[in-house]
């Protein structure tokens, strides 16, 4: 294949997951506009007070009876990896990311990253860390398997959409083919031991652990669905196993769509599963409640409990009570970037847009009476349409904030100030006030963490940007005019006005396509800009001593560039290795801005569509490559890995950090030759 069409086959693949969430994203809303379009909102209140206590309390068990049967997936693994963890530890760190990646999604925060942080303190090595979480992501996988399998052999109609349209013999099919992937799963266990992939040798679990792992893992998936399963009124035909098939059809759907906790696409797909059974409005209101127990309160309860250890373990704390192992503690106290904290303000963000969304739904109903009368009117007439616009703002800034944004730090305080300056307007609603009152003071002092500039300020103004501006600015005047039109809903909301069969074609048409053309454009603004890279020469070389770089390091030992920070202040040369990005060691330079120079060097590994990773990297920013989910490998005097030997992790002043699985068989036959060129150019060099 020609290597520009392989590069553009692969910039697409990297996409991919991004395209396919938008597509069932659009799918979702469809299908709710087409389905659910005499949905009331008094209805679902209704339905929300009509849930037993009984019931509440019931789910309520379950929520913490499930993410308990999750903290044994992190035990097994940690037995399986070589490197048995007390249940204290392991359980901490569960239900910390668990509860995380269930509500950021996988492309906001990895759990993996909330795993190295915290086994790494415990003594587990960094490939053993790995095998923990490659064995806690592929129990889910098995017991989902499991149970699919098994509905689609008894209950193959319960499977929404694809229940209907595909013959019965088709279904089986893939019930079956589920079934043999584990029952291959568990035979390989016995007879190999081993399997390779990808030109990779895994080592599996003895069998008698697969079969408990598979067993695990299935009765977490029945109880989960449990726990919304009691949220529903008795419906008629509606067993527990054909709620079962629609439940882990719904959740797979979200998980397809790489949305933080399938937001919008898994409450689509059960409420068009369900709808055959009971109308629509007791379905949203166990989905609101679902939410409730399984996401935001373990989320919460997660981030404060992470952060508390965060602070804490600078000071050992934490570590006392849970046993600290033999990591370089004073390496990650000089951790430069509360990370988590970050990434929690994110989420938070993103979960204050979703409010702002639905703000209609929560309080339909306003009295402006105390208000100033200018204010008073001006409030009743914008409703919830500039709320819900708020929102959608909001949610778009906590993508911009994923990505380091600064320009999304300064306009999610803006949106967040001014939506609580709306939300004050709604009779009895002060805690959504408080809610984004908190969330701002909670990501107000981590500006200097959003260091990433947006695409329109990365150089001169560019005609794609002066564009973008020209279309946000039409766009929002055209919401302007056709909000008037809009007031008369008991429920404005922008997203409401588009489903809505009161309102006529013309505005409906309108509303939807400039918040879509004002979405994309204000994203093209805020998007981090393009990385850009210093042809490695002698100039490049002078640069990077100049920043403090030891002249061994700056010798020609193939690099094809240097990647330099946000500020100009600090930079990292790096070589092209196949289909790895390899970084030629920390970046050297002002402390302040070596972190952004290792995420630009990541980003910029993205943009080429390659993989991230860093030689001779020491041990006082393993933290940070660990939150880009790279493994750190010791390395010896000579450059190479250490045999990986038993018990703890050994101490080491340099590091290969990798995607330890796809890339380091790739990197090994790569190294010696770097270290023989560093060796044989460093007097030259000095």
């Amino acid at each position: 294949m020609d290597p520009a069409k392989r590069d553009g086959l692969k910039s697409w693949l990297r996409h991919l997951p991004a395209v396919l969430g938008v597509l069932l994203l659009i799918g979702a809303i469809y299908v709710v506009q087409r389905e659910f379009r005499h949905l009331r909102l008094k209805d679902i209140g209704a339905a929300l007070s009509a849930i037993p206590v009984n019931a509440l309390l019931f789910s309520f068990t379950w929520t913490i009876l499930s993410y308990f049967i999750l903290t044994f997936y992190d035990r097994l693994g940690t037995i399986y990896a070589g490197h048995k963890v007390s249940y204290g530890k392991v359980a901490f760190a569960s239900f910390c990311a668990y509860a995380l990646s269930h509500n950021l999604g996988f492309a906001a925060v990895s759990g993996a990253a909330v795993r190295y942080r915290l086994y790494a303190h415990w003594g587990l090595t960094p490939l053993q860390i790995g095998k923990t979480v490659a064995f806690c992501s592929l129990t889910f996988g098995l017991g989902g398997m499991v149970l699919g399998g098994a509905i689609l052999f008894m209950e193959p109609r319960a499977i929404p959409f694809f229940g209907q349209h595909l013959p019965p013999i088709a279904l089986y099919g893939f019930g079956a083919l589920l079934w043999l992937i584990v029952l291959c799963y568990v035979t390989f266990s016995r007879v190999l031991g081993h399997i390779r992939m990808f030109g990779n040798q895994i080592q599996l679990p003895g069998w008698r652990m697969a079969i408990v792992q598979v067993l695990l893992a299935t009765v977490d998936v029945a109880v989960t669905a449990t726990i919304f399963y009691a949220l529903l009124p008795k419906a008629n035909g509606l067993t527990w196993l054909i709620f079962l098939g629609v439940y882990v059809a719904s959740y797979t759907a979200g998980l397809a769509a790489n949305l933080p906790g399938g937001i919008g696409v898994f409450d689509t797909a059960m409420l068009f599963g369900l709808a055959p059974y009971m109308d629509a409005p007791p379905i949203v209101g166990a989905i609101l409640v679902f939410r409730l127990y399984y996401y935001i309160i373990p989320l919460f309860l997660a981030g404060s409990l992470f952060a508390g250890n965060e602070i804490l373990l600078r000071g050992g704390g934490l570590l006392k009570y849970f046993g600290s192992g033999s990591a370089p503690v004073q390496a990650i106290g000089r951790w430069s970037e509360p990370d988590f904290a970050v990434t929690a303000a994110t989420g938070a963000v993103g979960l204050c847009g979703a409010l702002m969304l639905c703000l209609g739904v929560l309080a339909p109903q306003t009295d402006f009476s105390w208000l100033d009368p200018d204010y008073a009117e001006f409030a009743n007439q914008a409703g919830q349409f500039v709320p819900s616009l708020i929102g959608a703002g909001l949610v778009l800034m906590a993508i911009g904030l994923s990505h380091r944004v600064n320009l999304a730090w300064v306009l999610t305080i803006l949106l967040l100030i001014t939506g609580a300056a709306f939300a004050a307007t709604q009779d009895n609603r002060l805690w959504v006030v408080g809610i984004l009152v908190l969330t701002t003071l909670l990501l107000a002092p981590f500006r200097a963490c959003f260091y990433r500039h947006a695409h329109m300020f990365t150089g001169p103004l560019q005609p794609g940007s002066a564009l973008s501006m020209f279309v946000l600015v039409v766009c929002l005047m055209a919401l302007a005019v056709t909000r008037p039109h809009t007031h008369a809903l008991q429920n404005n909301a922008f997203w409401m006005v588009i489903i809505s069969r009161q309102e006529p074609n013309s505005v409906r048409v309108a509303v939807a396509i400039s918040v879509l053309l004002g979405l994309v454009a204000l994203w093209l603004l805020v998007r981090p800009g393009q990385i850009r890279y210093v042809p490695w020469d002698a100039d490049a070389r002078r640069l990077m001593i100049e920043l403090g770089a030891h002249p061994e390091y700056t010798c020609s030992a193939g690099a094809d560039g240097l990647v330099m920070g946000e500020a100009g202040r600090a930079g990292v040369p790096f070589r092209r290795c196949g289909r790895v990005l390899l970084g030629l060691g920390d970046p050297a330079g002002d402390e302040s801005d070596r972190v952004s120079a290792i995420w630009r060097l990541r980003d910029l590994a993205r943009q080429e569509g390659l993989d991230a990773a860093v030689w001779r990297a020491g041990p006082d920013l393993l933290k940070v490559y660990g939150d880009l989910g790279l493994t750190a490998l010791p390395l010896g005097s000579d450059g190479l890995p250490l045999p990986e030997s038993e018990g703890d992790t050994p101490r080491a002043g340099q590091y290969l950090v990798c995607v330890a699985e796809r890339d380091l068989n790739l990197l090994l036959p790569v190294l010696p030759k770097l270290a023989r060129g560093q060796r044989s150019a460093a007097p030259a060099s000095v």
